[in-house]
């Protein structure tokens, strides 16, 4: 038995050895570039259709988050997002497009078993806790909100 925790240490500090080591600087350049684009696409597409389809400001940033939900998905559809995300990290999840990926990649990953027990079942696997939560946030701050306003 002692052989054997032996033998995993060993195998991890040789891992740990061999394991290119990240450059935290680039890492957070790339982070910072990739998720900055991403912001100002969705900034251009926001200006846009208030400047040519002479949309309010607050119907525009819908529609911008409407396609920017749906650009993110159809690049992980094409397998692209994925390798932005790769070399970006975070800066590819924060963003709104990072919502729509980690929907859409369960689903693809789990289409071989079926649309029922495959998609349907593991496509909110990611974004399942994020929806829970974020919709119990925000229950618990409109009952902050409506007794300290009723008070």
């Amino acid at each position: 038995m002692d052989n054997i925790k032996e033998q995993q240490k060993d195998f991890q500090e040789l891992v740990e050895k061999s394991s290119p080591k990240p450059s935290l600087i680039k890492n957070c350049i790339w982070a910072f570039m990739v998720g900055g684009s991403i912001c100002c696409i969705g900034q251009g597409i926001t200006d846009s259709l208030m400047h040519f389809a002479k949309l309010p400001k607050d119907t525009a940033s819908t529609f911008t988050s409407i396609i920017l939900v749906f650009l993110g998905a159809l690049l992980t559809g094409l397998d692209i997002y994925d390798s932005i995300g790769k070399r970006a990290g975070a800066g590819s999840i924060v963003p709104i497009t990072g919502f729509a990926n980690s929907i859409v990649s369960p689903a693809i990953e789990y289409k071989n078993e079926g649309y029922v027990f495959g998609v349907g079942a593991k496509i909110f696997t990611i974004a399942g806790p994020v929806i829970l939560y974020g919709m119990l946030s925000s229950v618990i701050v409109g009952l902050i909100y409506y007794m300290v306003g009723a008070g």
